[in-house]
């Protein structure tokens, strides 16, 4: 026992198991969190300022940079699902992230180079003529830097966190610590990586150079590939054991198969359900939503069991087990639909409120000094950096004498908050965009944008407070929704609540394009509500827009909420309506 604390007090977890499994603990840690940091470092300062590029070195049309923009994200988001299944199938998640942050860097290096040959970006503007736009070979190459980006980040995203807590015994305390250290941490450096790519390497892009400024991120990305490969002799490297699609389709086969065949008034007793012997995956009890897949658990004549009490043929005969397991994706579903919708608004920080800035006035303090259009990201992030430790150390423990809860309020109650927040912040969106339109309109403005625009003599400073709203709106919601899937997925299934939470993210980027796109084609590029030049459109409709989706979006969440049946319940537990009201 005296050796255990020891151990665990020098971050080595060493438990003798059947496997001979050595967990380093917070050994690993140097290298698995200076891998990730780095990562966020040069991933971020890439992305963030990616419009700007596009509409200053490509010369490419503002509402068709911000439509590539948005299936980029999408892409990247949506490839985390083929990362996720090649990592759990075939892979492992060690495998997986040494080839996706190798094929980063590459996607890094070659956007770089974009930057740093002139025959590969379009030569500069002159002044009283028109800019030229990318050759087909300028156009290959940056979309090769991103298809190398969207390969990276499928295999990155679902496997960073998953293979950091997998460094720490699941069964000790100091692991269990271990592993909610180590999620605070992942936050606080996801947090730092962005605040110094939203001002620090933004700077350099924008006003000293665009070669540098792209270097610096392939720079931190080649430092993060050496940071992980530096500690693989003393990583816990879980080996692959199949994917959980797998066993959703087999269940679904199984039930399709079955689908004449009539359930029993005791389905517990005549329903497949071997013993279960994994300690690591928790039992789930049997519940009544969705009887049809019970079928699958039928027994018939045709269908073998072998000695070690398992189905011979898992498509025609599936356990309780593995019928409840899709059932938990099944009810998380219409929750989980509702992210769709709810980021459409969180999507435009990176398109129009950048473009937004571009039209205002920049300057503060010093008139030399202008704040890049690409760093005013940072104020959300600010807001949800300052939110989350009040909301940590005095909120929930307020919160807990009031509803006796032990997390202050439930986790849907956390994602109703963000929701209604998120339309606050496209109301005040609009209203602030009014404003900056009228004062470009009818008072003196201070010269033209580089995407050829008026600059309005308006404060970019106005943008902040819908920022602000959007950051609080990620504190309450993203966060709540990713804890969300964490705790109401199978223990194995957890890489899958991490690619439902990118998919969410990917399906809101592809209509945020759709709706740019339809709303581009009724007005044209001139008369539309996106129009290059914003002082010739009304982005505020378009806010006003997403705030009246948010809203039909809030009340499809309340009724999905409220008939929620938690994982592991075997009585119906119908959410009241007021746990998804704001507090």
């Amino acid at each position: 026992m005296e050796n255990e604390e020891n151990n665990a007090e020098s971050g080595l977890e060493i438990v003798e198991e059947p496997a001979a499994i050595k967990y380093y603990g917070w050994k690993t840690m140097p290298y698995v969190i200076g891998n990730e940091t780095f990562e966020k470092l040069g991933g971020i300062a890439t992305a963030s300022n990616m419009l700007v590029y596009l509409t200053t070195v490509f010369h490419i049309k503002s509402i068709h940079a911000a439509t590539i923009l948005n299936v980029f994200n999408g892409t990247t988001s949506l490839a985390t699902v083929l990362g996720a299944f090649i990592s759990d199938a075939f892979l492992g998640r060690y495998k997986t992230l040494g080839f996706a942050s190798v094929v980063t860097l590459l996607g890094m290096f070659v956007i770089m180079i974009t930057a740093a040959i002139p025959a590969l970006h379009p030569p500069s503007c002159v002044q009283g003529t028109t800019c030229s736009g990318p050759t087909t070979m300028q156009l290959a190459m940056l979309a090769l830097s991103f298809l190398f980006l969207v390969i990276g980040a499928g295999g990155i995203r679902p496997c960073n966190l998953a293979f950091g807590a997998d460094q720490f015994n699941p069964k000790t305390e100091s692991g269990k610590k271990g592993i909610s250290s180590f999620f605070n941490w992942y936050y606080f450096t996801f947090t730092i990586a962005v605040m110094i790519s939203s001002t620090f390497i933004i700077y350099i892009q924008s006003n000293v150079s665009w070669t540098l400024g792209l270097a610096i991120p392939a720079i931190m990305m080649l430092i993060s590939c050496i940071f992980f490969f530096l500690g693989t002799r003393i990583y816990v490297k879980v080996k692959p054991e199949g994917s959980p699609f797998i066993s959703f389709a087999q269940v679904l086969v199984a039930a399709l198969r079955k689908r004449r065949w009539q359930l029993s008034d005791d389905p517990k007793q005549s329903l497949f359900s071997p013993p279960h012997f994994s300690s690591l995956i928790s039992k789930l009890p049997h519940t009544n939503q969705f009887r049809w897949l019970d079928k699958a658990a039928i027994i018939t004549n045709s269908d073998e069991i072998k000695i070690d009490s398992a189905a011979a043929n898992q498509w025609r005969l599936c356990s309780i087990q593995q019928i409840e397991e899709v059932k938990c994706l099944l009810r998380i579903a219409p929750i989980w639909s509702t992210g769709i919708l709810y980021y459409i608004g969180m999507a435009q920080q990176s398109t129009y409120v950048v473009l937004q800035a571009m039209q205002s006035n920049r300057h503060i303090g010093n008139k030399n000094f202008e704040i890049p259009a690409g760093s005013f990201s940072i104020f959300s992030l600010l807001a949800l950096s300052i939110w989350l430790p009040i909301y940590d150390s005095m909120v929930i423990p307020w919160l807990r004498k009031i509803t006796k809860k032990e997390e202050g309020i439930t986790l849907l109650q956390r994602m109703g908050v963000g929701m209604v927040i998120s339309i606050m912040a496209m109301i005040v969106s609009g209203m602030v965009e009014e404003r900056r339109r009228n004062t470009a309109l009818h008072q003196p403005t201070i010269g033209i944008s580089v995407s050829g625009g008026a600059i309005s003599s308006f404060s970019s400073l106005w943008l902040v407070p819908q920022l602000m709203l959007s950051g609080l709106a990620e504190a309450f919601n993203t966060i709540g929704q990713m804890q969300f899937y964490y705790n109401e997925f199978p223990e194995h299934m957890r890489s899958v609540a991490g690619c439902l939470f990118f998919c969410n993210v990917a399906l809101s980027n592809y209509l945020s394009g759709f709706l740019v796109t339809i709303i581009n084609r009724a007005g044209g590029d001139d008369g539309s509500w996106l129009a290059g030049d914003l002082n010739k459109g009304r982005l505020e409709n378009f806010y006003y827009l997403i705030a009246g989706i948010g809203i039909v979006n809030y009340m499809y969440f309340l009724i999905g909420s409220r008939w929620y049946k938690y994982k592991g319940s075997e009585i119906s537990q119908k959410v009241s309506s007021s746990e998804c009201q704001p507090i």
